[in-house]
């Protein structure tokens, strides 16, 4: 009874450590659909690895291909920032509802726009 007892304990705190502060786990690929307005817009894919509350990865797209990007997961917001030679500070503003996550943008001279996409893996 004691060995059930322990392990019941043990996998209760297992489950509590492994949820994210969101409630939601970025880690896997996004493809994002980006629109800047007069700027254009495309897809942007993200390749991401939460762990806690910070993310690490990458971003391939119109103004790069495999740049770094790190981010944070605070009060159900996820952020993501990068720097791109052609578009300079990049940042990414949003949440994730249903699957899909969707926000605002910022890349740097190209200005502000919006995203919205889900998770492909």
């Amino acid at each position: 009874m004691r060995q059930v007892l322990t392990l019941s304990l043990a996998l209760g705190l297992l489950a509590f450590v492994a949820v994210p502060a969101s409630g939601q786990d970025v880690t896997g690929t996004w493809v994002l659909s980006v629109d800047l307005g007069a700027a254009g817009g495309g897809d942007a894919t993200f390749v991401l690895v939460q762990e806690g509350t910070e993310i690490t990865g990458t971003y391939s797209g119109a103004v790069g291909d495999q740049l770094e990007v790190t981010g944070t997961v605070e009060d159900g917001m996820i952020t993501l920032e990068f720097v791109s030679d052609l578009a300079g500070a990049v940042i990414y503003e949003g949440t994730i509802e249903e699957g899909t996550f969707k926000g605002t943008c910022f890349y740097g001279d190209l200005g502000d726009g919006t995203f919205e996409g889900s998770k492909t893996r």
